[in-house]
């Protein structure tokens, strides 16, 4: 089966659908979803998003940034993050995203290696309430079809440009034949055993560009969040603890009740602290106290954290939170540049699965969200601009006979290998890659 359309979109999360919605109406668009729209890790984000707080606060948002990344930052790519969060914060309010507010203006709170408060928030639910907004947009545009449950199995091409993609939906090979493809598929979380992430995303978009000589950058830089929930023998997605927690004055105490580290050094750091805590202890896991906060504050900044822990057993109003390092973050990805145009013509690719340089070797907080919003607008700019002077090229393209299942796990295993080959055995050992 072929169908043509305009612009295909690959993945549901922030970055996907706002690409979508930056697009002119006039423009067709097929938005494909792995899973149900809502089935990304833009639903599990707590913390909120990082944006620069006024033109003054712009050049300590690049420091931190800079800083937080080791230096291994794309410069330009910063300067065009800090510069354009505070217009696409202002989108997402015109879109109904309704930020924490004191007397009619925003609430920033602070989190791991910010210098200031600049991270607007809506309780401890930012990336849900972002989501939601998104979706309820989307399905007002009548120029943007939505598949859920669609395998994203291949790139057709040829010559090194970009004709389409095909995917998978209810068992049955689809042919889409575009005049651009945006991969927004997201991360690698779901190929280790300790992550934060959704379980459905494994690199999809990784093992299809290794198979098509699409250029790749910084696969052995993958972040570590400090602070997962701990659980014993737990195979599950890892709950994540929001570094607001201790943005707001939590703190982390080893097995002697000590404190051992700032708890807003970059995630980096603070995940060494701790591994190296649970290495001397023998004890896997440290404690992070909020228990000499008042009650009322606490289910009201974190309502949805005091509900998820207190489904698994703790009152974190008068308990320690276990906690643990988990996988959490990929700033690596497919090569872009600042208009998230991939090394393949009409091939684009925004959010977690692109590599930007945005983050460098380590992602400041609540710069992913910010991230897939700032390039994502200017990727659907790019192509407002550029489309109709592409023309759609029906192609040849072959039959997939493998069955659904092993086509999943040989690119699952792709993926498993590369970061395996780029990283040693350092996330082999630490995480348990499966």
């Amino acid at each position: 089966m072929n169908k043509i359309v305009d612009v295909l979109i690959i993945g549901s999360g922030v970055s996907g659908i706002y690409t979508s919605l930056n697009l002119k109406d006039d423009i067709d668009v097929l938005l494909i979803s792995k899973g149900k729209l809502q089935d990304t890790n833009t639903n599990l984000a707590q913390g909120g998003i990082a944006t620069a707080r006024n033109e003054e606060d712009i050049k300590l948002f690049i420091e931190d940034t800079l800083k937080a990344g080791k230096y291994k930052n794309d410069l330009s790519a910063v300067k065009i993050l800090t510069k354009e969060s505070i217009d696409n914060i202002k989108n997402l309010i015109k879109l109904g995203v309704n930020f924490d507010k004191c007397d009619d203006e925003l609430i920033y709170t602070r989190e791991g290696a910010h210098s200031v408060n600049r991270i607007v928030h809506t309780k401890d639910n930012t990336g849900e309430s972002v989501q939601k907004a998104l979706i309820n947009e989307l399905k007002q545009r009548k120029n943007i079809t939505v598949y859920e449950d669609t395998y994203f199995a291949d790139i057709i091409s040829e010559n090194n440009k970009c004709m389409g993609a095909i995917i998978i939906k209810d068992n049955k090979q689809i042919n889409v034949y575009a005049k651009c493809v945006v991969l927004a598929s997201g991360g690698i979380g779901g190929v280790f055993k300790n992550s934060t992430n959704q379980k459905i995303l494994n690199g999809d978009s990784i093992a299809v560009s290794l198979k098509n000589n699409i250029k790749l950058e910084n696969l052995n830089y993958i972040q570590i969040h400090p602070t997962a929930f701990y659980e014993q023998n737990s195979n599950q997605k890892r709950f994540l603890i929001s570094e607001a927690v201790r943005g707001e004055g939590g703190i982390l105490l080893n097995s002697d009740n000590k404190r051992f580290v700032d708890e807003l050094l970059p995630r980096d750091i603070v995940s060494k602290a701790i591994y190296e805590q649970i290495k001397k202890s023998k004890v896997p896991y440290v404690n992070l106290d909020i228990t000499f906060m008042k009650k009322d504050y606490i289910m009201k900044r974190f309502p949805f954290i005091y509900e998820e822990c207190l489904k698994r057993g703790i009152d974190i109003s008068k308990e320690y939170i276990k906690v643990s390092p988990a996988q959490h973050y990929f700033m690596g990805g497919i090569k872009v540049d600042l208009y998230s145009k991939t090394s393949m013509e009409n091939l684009y690719a925004v959010g977690e699965t692109s590599c930007t340089g945005v983050h460098g070797k380590n992602r400041l907080a609540s710069n992913s969200l910010l991230e897939g919003l700032v390039f994502s607008k200017r990727c659907a700019n790019n192509i407002n601009d550029f489309i109709h002077n592409i023309d759609i090229k029906i192609i040849d393209t072959n039959i997939i006979t493998t069955n659904l299942q092993t086509l999943i796990n040989k690119n699952r295993e792709m993926v498993i290998n590369i970061i395996k080959e780029k990283c040693g055995d350092y996330y082999d050992e630490l995480l348990d890659c499966r």
